[in-house]
């Protein structure tokens, strides 16, 4: 069953109202004391330091008990947009007009999402970004742009720290929630020290030497600040050897080479350590208590939101998994930092799949709508923002209430839907790249696939079904990310410095001044 959001709309009026500025000296929050990161001196950080200190300094800004980092994975305007409609229309209402969770935080900002070395970045350098206030190189996590791609030998020293392990130092609590792999790029950020975002398990380290690296999944186990409070995601074969079987799917076992089972040493830390790997585990889990659980419900990625009913052990809802972080979370009194990030919606949009980027991209929204249900607006700072675009279009004249999936209808100049120039329709929502410009039409005499890369006459054809490719221009295997801002969404203490057009490594310090965990730039 689909999730529908405008029920869950109405938790969030008490949110729509900006807080008022507090007086700069407010910046701490009381009772913890900021720490100069590693990568204090990084240029990338005393800039966006800067920055974030004069709106401070112009504005003033509350102390944070909490903060809630949302990460739309690939959630581009366009995205939002599309599926506002959407869900809109799902619900029967009118879509352009409809409202999602994100849209009622009270403060917005543009995010520039360049790299270090990329224009058009990937999913690691901007969670970099993002947790620990610098911007490096593409698909590196945890280290500085002048580590060496791939040299574990270059990464002493380009360490950086994030805010996860801020907190935990300072007694936070801390979880990450995604719908990707917990070893994936995004969620990887939080704690992960690799020059190559691929190396999730030991036999993912081609070349390397994991007596002098260690992979992303083990750096996670042997976190240095002790344990995460909460995991939930994907990504269970990095953690099972080669010869575990999958506790889920027959005939399939783990990633692991070096013969560790790292869901046991996980257990094997305390009683509270927990492992969970399907729906009845996760409901079977007491939130309130002090439980570490890990929960891993897919040997890779979770499940598309479209398809999740149909997952053979059952899987949470991202918006169940938030509530379930939130109440554990919650225990502490000390304060806690939760990562959310509904990573599938970068996967559907590399599929040209637009339905299953929109469907996941609701489900985020829930997730929206579950915290702010949840959380005190005086004590709790929520930001919900995206790593990165992509290059989903909404093009043409559709008129209004025209299904946002369906072909472009604009009646325009008498009766009958939009053509090309070559007469034939089109879809509204389109990719700039990507999979959905050609079809595999046959093979040749060497079995090789043979594609038909002209425009296909949609005449007929249900651009609604789920496995519906959006029409492309350029023929791509993998459709690209897009290199525009992406939207920045807060609300709570601290909310105040997202404003304007901003870069991506700000939200740290933003994050990082209001939780007090991070002090003012030294006065020059």
């Amino acid at each position: 069953m689909r999730f529908v959001l405008a029920a869950s709309l109405a938790v969030l009026a008490a949110c729509t109202t900006a807080p008022e500025p507090a007086p700069a000296d407010a910046a701490l929050a009381p009772a913890r004391e900021a720490a100069l990161p590693k990568q204090a001196n990084d240029a990338y950080y005393t800039a966006a330091a800067g920055a974030v200190e004069g709106r401070i300094e112009a504005r003033g800004v509350k102390p944070a008990k909490n903060v809630i980092l949302f990460i739309g994975d690939g959630m581009g305007i366009s995205t939002i947009t599309a599926t506002r409609i959407y869900a809109g229309q799902y619900a029967g209402e009118d879509g352009e007009s409809h409202h999602l969770a994100m849209d009622d935080l009270p403060w917005s900002a543009l995010s520039k999402t360049y790299s270090h070395n990329f224009q058009i970045p990937d999913s690691a350098g901007t969670a970099v970004a993002m947790v620990s206030g610098v911007k490096t190189l593409s698909g590196v996590l945890g280290v500085n742009s002048s580590v060496g791609y791939g040299n574990c030998a270059s990464v002493p020293g380009t360490e950086v720290d994030t805010l996860f392990e801020l907190a935990a130092r300072a007694g936070l609590s801390t979880g990450l929630v995604s719908t990707a792999r917990i070893t994936h790029a995004t969620p990887a950020a939080a704690y992960a020290k690799v020059p190559l975002r691929d190396w999730e398990a030991d036999s993912d380290m081609k070349g390397a030497s994991s007596d002098t690296c260690k992979d992303i999944a083990l750096q996670l186990i042997e976190w240095p600040e002790g344990s995460f409070d909460i995991l939930l995601g994907g990504g269970r074969s990095k953690f099972l050897t080669k010869e575990t079987p999958d506790p889920e799917y027959d005939g399939k076992t783990g990633d692991r080479a070096d013969g560790r089972n790292l869901a046991e040493e996980w257990t094997a830390k305390s009683p509270d350590h927990k492992f969970v790997f399907d729906k009845a585990g996760f409901d079977a889990t007491d939130f309130t208590t002090g439980v570490k659980l890990l929960g891993l419900f897919e040997p890779s990625h979770m499940q598309y939101e479209l398809d999740r009913e149909a997952d053979k052990a059952g899987e949470p809802h991202i918006a169940d998994m938030t509530r379930a972080a939130i109440t554990r979370l919650s225990q502490d009194e000390d304060g806690y930092v939760l990562m959310v990030e509904g990573g599938r919606i970068d996967h559907a949009h590399h599929g040209g799949n637009a339905i299953r980027a929109l469907e996941d991209a609701m489900a985020f929204d829930a997730a929206i709508a579950a915290a702010l249900e949840m959380t005190n607006p005086e004590e709790t700072l929520i930001i919900v923002t995206a790593d990165h675009s992509h290059t989903l279009t909404i093009a043409g004249y559709a008129q209004r209430g025209n299904p946002i999936l369906g072909l472009s209808a604009s009646g325009i100049g008498g009766e009958g839907g939009s053509n090309g120039a070559d007469g034939l329709p089109y879809t509204t929502l389109g990719y700039a790249n990507g999979p959905g410009a050609c079809r595999v039409t046959g093979k040749d005499a060497d079995d090789k696939p043979v594609f038909d890369c002209t425009r296909q006459d949609l005449t007929g054809v249900d651009t609604l079904a789920p496995d519906f490719r959006q029409p492309a221009l350029v023929p791509m295997y993998s459709e690209t990310h897009g290199g525009e801002d992406v939207a920045a969404f807060a609300s709570g203490p601290g909310a105040n410095l997202i404003s304007g057009v901003i870069e991506q490594n700000e939200i740290f310090h933003v994050m990082g001044r209001a939780l007090g965990l991070v002090p003012a730039p030294a006065a020059e």
